[in-house]
């Protein structure tokens, strides 16, 4: 269960806002605080329990249901469009459709996987959930988009990597369980990061020379002195407003925040393995899906511990590396390198695939 796209840092700072053009902003990210609350208790629960009894139908394609709560938080809502349906007027509908469509995509089409849990789960979403919610959520079995408040943020469902995102919270639960605090928790948020940034990738057929690395790009209205929510190629970039203050992320190990807040920083330092993840595309070029994906892709599915920390995860990426391309291999050699331009310490080259996780 998600605690939402925004992080609670970049929410408290906008709730503590008086700048009169933001009084609307600061209402709303204070009740959005109070409302995700809850599930960021919940998230911790949900990320380790390894368990589910689901029974999905098996199928080929994404099967998709977009429900609208009206500004209520009353969920589903009514459904609005299926799959197959033709679009409606409603743009944050369509988006929303389209959104959990590029995810089912890459997913599916790169990596063969059948949906969130690999077994065809359907793909449900609401839009137009609570009143100036300014957030988006993966809730355990939906997609949720608030509309934004209109003075920082604007509708959730405008950003393939914020479904993307939220959608991959759903393919850890059901694979790795990492932990949701402290560095599991930063990787968690960081792979749905690596692979948000791809669903938009891939939609759009983008090398990572040509793509941006932003999360929640065009999140912001023009009011706001930003590009995104945070930057994967170089983190601490994605914003630099006298309202709202400078992204805090730090983009190496040797600037690792120690805190309590937020699960122990899991929004702060997933900065580091964002960037990890990043130095690897670059240096590989091409599509990041095919390679750099997909040593990703199956470290998620090697066994991993739910509570592997940074340098767990790094020797795990090699190993899975070395195990798809060979040791000596330049996706190797790409891998090692990703993570030593981030400062984190691998016990052990784990070339052989036989990394303690």
């Amino acid at each position: 269960m998600a605690a939402g796209i925004v992080p609670p840092y970049l929410l408290s700072r906008i709730a503590q806002s008086d700048a009169p053009e933001f009084q609307q902003a600061a209402v709303a990210a204070r009740q959005t605080l109070v409302h995700d609350e809850p599930r960021r208790a919940a998230r911790l629960t949900l990320s380790l329990d390894a368990e589910h009894n689901l029974v999905a139908e098996l199928t080929d394609g994404p099967d998709r249901t977009i429900s609208d709560a009206h500004n209520t938080e009353t969920l589903p809502g009514r459904q609005v469009r299926a799959e197959g349906d033709e679009p409606v007027a409603d743009v944050a509908v369509n988006e929303a459709y389209d959104g959990l469509g590029a995810t089912f995509a890459l997913y599916s089409e790169v990596y063969g996987r059948n949906s969130i849990d690999g077994a065809g789960l359907p793909l449900d979403g609401t839009v137009h959930y609570g009143s100036l919610y300014d957030n988006a959520f993966w809730n355990g079995d939906r997609m949720v988009f608030g509309d934004g408040d209109g003075q920082v943020f604007g509708r959730f469902t405008s950003s393939f990597t914020v479904i993307g995102h939220e959608l991959t919270h759903g393919v850890t639960q059901y694979t790795a369980g990492l932990v949701y605090k402290d560095q599991p928790g930063a990787l968690n948020e960081s792979i749905s990061d690596v692979f948000g940034a791809l669903v938009e990738q891939y939609a759009k057929n983008q090398t990572a020379a040509t793509a941006s690395w932003l999360i929640g790009e065009g999140l912001f209205t023009k009011n706001v002195k930003g590009v995104a929510l945070r930057s994967m190629k170089a983190p601490g970039t994605a914003y630099d407003d006298p309202r709202l203050g400078k992204d805090p992320q730090p983009a190496d190990f040797a600037h690792y925040v120690k805190t309590t807040d937020d699960e122990g920083g899991v929004h702060l330092n997933s900065g580091i393995p964002n960037r990890a993840f990043y130095l690897v595309a670059h240096r590989l070029g091409g599509h990041a899906w095919k390679k750099a994906g997909q040593i990703w892709y199956d470290t998620l599915l090697s066994g991993l511990r739910p509570t592997t920390d940074f340098a767990g995860f790094a020797a795990a990426t090699i190993a899975a590396a070395a195990k798809r391309y060979g040791g000596s291999s330049a996706e190797a050699d790409a891998v090692r390198a990703g993570w030593s331009g981030v400062g984190v310490p691998i016990p052990g080259d784990a070339a052989d695939g036989a990394a303690k996780r």
